[in-house]
Parts: structure tokens; C-alpha cells; sequence
């Protein structure tokens, strides 16, 4: 492929240390539709009208006011808000169809309906899969260690949970409560995926994962305490290579066993002799009006389609690391309380937003403003969605390879990356765009930063160029044939999601002029250029 001006232009871009998009200045608003006022002159109160979503946004609206004197949000576009509720939703690109169909579209409702119509594809199931199963360290080898039957058993549970939306506090109360093989019961493998599974790093999983605080910081009697439901958790082998009984044992020799424990709240806590003590903790946590439950994964929602928590990190809640928006996370603690739990209507409140429908140019660029989100924060595409979103422009699959070569580590050929469930089963492209091990559970193990190699990967490595070959977009075009304004809109609509502007089809139509380059290569360096651009790696 040879090196043309849309290749230097597209390096230009891709080299620098771009973490949010930048707009040339007097080119058209691409991303930016205007700034929408959001009606907050006082707090709502009980009594108001306001529908869940308008309260959500209000509240933000309110803050925003009332700490940076921000009037209001600028909102994005059609063609950004398309792109950015697929990719946030269902970890997958709109096809060129769907980007047609929704541009074109004159009603006003239609993101609303999108969002409605996102929550219920099948695609929404795979990447939330992913999502739960990075939380809970779905991993076969080391330093995990479940194995691949007991891998499968534990996606299977998981899938099922997220694809019937079983509510929140009963997925919960499974994992917590389990018993029986970790290859026939999927959920007992929260026991098993932990590295330490001594009640003490039992505890310390139980807290980072369902209440989202980090043991390290609390004093040493608080975590004892907890410690001590889980100090009757056993495990024993089987006949069968790698399978394990997790069961409560009534007779272990436990210190504390049958007395007055206390909560992590400090409220006491009395296991009868025989009770089960993960179940006085699960009635306990899962009480709808505990914020150590519903705070955490209220916030984790947050954090997965907006890109930082109320509370940053989503698993480092603590005192001296208080909400940025308190209100708004009180706020959804009683919707997802009201919902019984609902997962997926929380996921809808938050995409159905003005403010998950910000800009993602800054109206007070500074940290407090972004913390108390005053725009969208762009951020890379995670490893998995990249990949599949390159797949799925060429037409093509990667290969995704396991260190145990045995029947439940096959992997389709068309399998996406998004529906790996074992963290195991890898490929180079994963690794080098931060896949995380899935060692501890936590979001940083997931890496989203922009590296030297990841863009050379992209601009240079005979992987991308291949597919770029194969694409239908390449490989459907005549030898000698010119690109017209057809197929650049439809290399546009399928890469970018959205129709080049009057500005960038003047600079084909000249650099077509010019070029000595026509038909198949052409296309190729256009396709090219525009993968290598941040508004397509960045969800933004």
C-alpha cells in the first residue's frame, strides 16, 4: 500500500498524544449540535413531576450551576449519538444501513427509541457478558485458576443472568450463598476466581467486587469482621481432574462461631450455631436501603457508559474519596431501588440522558468540570470492540488462541472478540490494546491508553492492511474504476457512521485530481486513512 497525502494526514493525527478529539478551526460542528438548556433552578424535590431522566439531568445541570456557572450542555450530534450509544451499549458498530435509516429519520423520539431498541438486541448480552466477566475474574489458568469446564459453567450462569435481566440483589444473593461443583454450578466459581481464598482474601474480594471499597484501606478489626462470615467456606476435590466442591461446612472450628459478629457498618451481626454466615451477610447487604450495595453498582453503571464514576475509581469508595455529584448518586440508589434492581433500566435512565448525550468538546475544560460532567469524555474503544469493529468493516474474523488445548477452549472462527468468555483465550491484537488479565477484578486491570506501538500496529502492520484488503469496500471496487461520492459516503457511513462534510469531500475530490491512484487503492488508502483517525478508535 503505498504512502499517500491521506496517509501522512491520517499519521499526522494518529501520532500525537490525542486523548479527546480536536475540530480545525472553522470546519463544520461534526460533533457538536449546540448547547440545550436544562431547566434546574432548585433542587427537585419529592413531590416533582420531573420524569427519571429529566431528574438525572437536572441534578447535573444543578451542580454545574451552581460550581462552575455553566448554563448549559452543548449536546452531539445525530451521527455522534448513534455511534456512541452503540458502542456504550452493545460494544458494537452501526452498519452503514442503520446509520442511513437513523440520520435520515425526521423524529424527534428517535434516541429514545434507539436506546429502547439497543437494551433488547442480542449484541447488548454478549458485551455486558464481557463486562461482568472482567468484574468477576472469569479466567482459566493462572493466577485465577478455574479451568475451562468450570470457565464455561461460570459464563453460562452470567450470560443467563444478563440476557433474562435477573435482578441485581438475587444475582448477588446467588454468588454469595452458592454451593455445590464449580463445573455444574456456575456461580460457585465466585468463590474460586479469587487468588486468596482464605477468608481474609475472600472478605477482600466480597468488598472490592459487591461494595466497591478496598480492604487496604479499612482498619484491621473491620476486615477481620468480615472476614469471619466467610470462615466457613470449604472446598474439596473430586474424582474428576480439576473439579471442586465449594460448600459451608457447620463444622469447621471457626474462632467467633455462634457469638456476635459485627457488619461492616459496625451493627452486630449473631450466626446461629448451623446458619449458614454467608447468608446473615447476603440479608444483610442486599437490604434496599444499604448504600454499601447500591451505591457501588450504581456507580459502576455509570462508570461503563460514561467513562469515570461519581465516585473515581468505581471500586475505591472510601471517605476521603467522596462522590463528585452526591446527589446524583442518591438519586440513582432510589431508581435502581424503586426498579427492583433493574440493571437494564438503569442503563436506560443513563443513555436516555441529555447529559450522556453531551458534547464531547469541553464547556469548562477543567478536571472539576469533567468530574462533575460537563461533557463527554472520550476515551479509546476497549481491545474487544476495536478488533470487532475492524472485523466487521472488512468483513473479516481474527483468531483467538488458548494456552489449553482442549475441547472447551475451541474457539468459532466467527466467534467476536466481545464473546471470549474465558480470559485466557487471547490474541496478540488483544494484548497490545489492554485486555485485562482479569487477575483482580478491578477496572484499571483494563487499559485504555494510546501507545506508541498500538499506533504503529495500526498504521503499519500487514494485520490492519490485510483487512483493509478484504474489505467489501476495497475488494467490490473496479480496477482503474473512480471513487465517486457514493462510495466515499458509504466508506464514511460504515467507518465513521455518518456522511463526510461538504469540507472533507472538497479535499478528496482534489486529492482524486491529483492522485494517481484509482479503483481498489484508492479506496484502500481512504478506508486506511480513516481508521487511523480518533473519531473512529475513540468512542466519543
Amino acid at each position: 500500500m503505498q504512502r499517500t497525502l491521506a496517509h501522512l494526514t491520517a499519521i499526522a493525527v494518529f501520532a500525537s498524544p490525542l486523548l479527546r478529539l480536536e475540530r480545525v478551526e472553522g470546519s463544520p460542528a461534526v460533533y457538536d449540535s449546540g448547547p440545550v438548556e436544562i431547566s434546574a433552578t432548585e433542587k427537585p424535590g419529592k413531590g416533582d413531576a420531573a420524569s427519571p431522566v429529566e431528574r438525572l439531568d437536572e441534578l447535573v445541570s444543578l451542580r454545574l450551576r451552581e460550581e462552575f456557572d455553566v448554563p448549559a450542555l452543548r449536546i452531539c450530534t445525530d451521527a455522534v449519538f448513534l455511534r456512541r450509544a452503540h458502542l456504550c451499549a452493545i460494544g458494537t458498530l452501526p452498519t452503514e444501513e442503520e446509520a442511513r435509516l437513523f440520520l435520515d429519520d425526521p423524529s424527534s423520539g428517535k434516541r429514545e427509541a434507539l436506546v429502547d431498541s439497543l437494551l433488547e438486541r442480542e449484541e447488548f448480552t454478549d458485551y455486558w457478558t464481557m463486562k461482568w466477566e472482567d468484574l468477576l475474574r472469569v479466567k482459566s489458568e493462572f493466577p485465577i485458576n478455574l479451568w475451562p469446564n468450570a470457565v464455561e459453567a461460570y459464563h453460562r450462569r452470567i450470560r443467563t443472568s444478563v440476557r433474562k435481566n435477573q435482578p441485581y440483589h438475587e444475582f448477588v444473593r446467588n454468588l454469595l450463598t452458592a454451593n455445590g461443583s464449580n463445573f455444574r454450578v456456575g456461580e460457585v466459581n465466585f468463590y474460586r476466581a479469587m487468588q486468596d481464598r482464605s477468608p481474609h482474601g475472600i472478605a477482600a474480594t466480597v468488598a472490592q467486587t459487591l461494595m466497591g471499597e478496598r480492604v487496604e484501606h479499612w482498619p484491621k478489626k473491620k476486615h477481620d469482621a468480615l472476614a469471619a462470615f466467610f470462615s466457613q467456606v470449604a472446598f474439596k476435590p473430586t474424582g474428576e481432574w480439576k473439579e471442586e466442591i465449594v460448600y459451608f461446612d457447620p463444622a469447621a472450628d471457626v474462632a467467633g462461631r455462634g457469638k456476635n459478629l459485627v457488619f461492616p457498618d459496625g451493627t452486630p451481626a449473631k450466626i446461629q450455631p448451623g446458619r449458614d454466615p454467608r447468608e446473615v451477610f447476603a440479608d444483610w447487604l442486599l437490604r434496599p436501603d444499604n448504600p454499601a450495595f447500591t451505591a457501588n453498582i450504581c456507580n459502576r453503571a455509570w462508570a461503563w457508559i460514561m467513562g469515570r464514576g461519581i465516585v473515581h475509581e468505581p471500586d475505591d469508595f472510601r471517605p476521603d474519596n467522596p462522590p463528585s455529584n452526591p446527589e446524583l448518586l442518591d438519586f440513582l440508589q432510589a431508581e435502581f431501588v424503586k426498579s427492583r434492581c433493574d440493571i437494564k433500566a438503569l442503563f436506560g435512565i443513563i443513555l436516555k440522558s441529555q447529559t450522556f448525550q453531551a458534547s464531547p468538546f469541553p464547556v469548562e475544560d477543567t478536571p472539576e468540570a469533567a468530574a462533575n460532567f460537563a461533557h463527554f469524555a472520550p476515551r479509546r474503544m476497549e481491545a474487544e470492540v476495536l478488533i470487532d469493529a475492524i472485523d466487521q468493516i472488512a468483513g473479516t474474523r481474527d483468531t483467538y488462541s488458548s494456552p489449553i488445548p482442549e475441547p472447551f477452549t475451541f474457539t468459532p472462527e466467527d466467534a467476536r472478540a466481545i464473546t471470549l468468555a474465558d480470559g485466557s483465550i487471547t490474541s496478540s491484537f488483544l494484548e497490545l490494546f489492554g485486555r485485562p488479565p482479569r487477575d483482580t477484578g478491578r477496572l484499571s486491570e483494563r487499559s485504555l491508553e494510546i501507545t506508541a506501538a498500538q499506533r504503529l500496529h495500526m498504521l503499519n502492520s500487514t494485520h490492519i492492511h490485510e483487512k483493509i484488503r478484504a474489505c467489501p469496500l476495497v475488494r467490490d471496487v473496479a480496477d482503474g474504476e473512480a471513487t465517486g461520492p457514493e462510495h466515499v459516503e458509504k466508506i464514511y457511513l460504515t467507518v465513521l457512521s455518518r456522511r463526510p462534510t461538504d469540507e472533507e469531500t472538497a479535499k478528496i475530490d482534489a486529492y482524486a485530481e491529483t492522485s494517481s491512484l484509482q479503483g481498489k487503492e484508492f479506496a484502500a488508502d481512504l478506508v486506511w486513512a480513516l481508521l487511523n483517525q480518533p473519531e473512529f478508535y475513540l468512542v466519543h
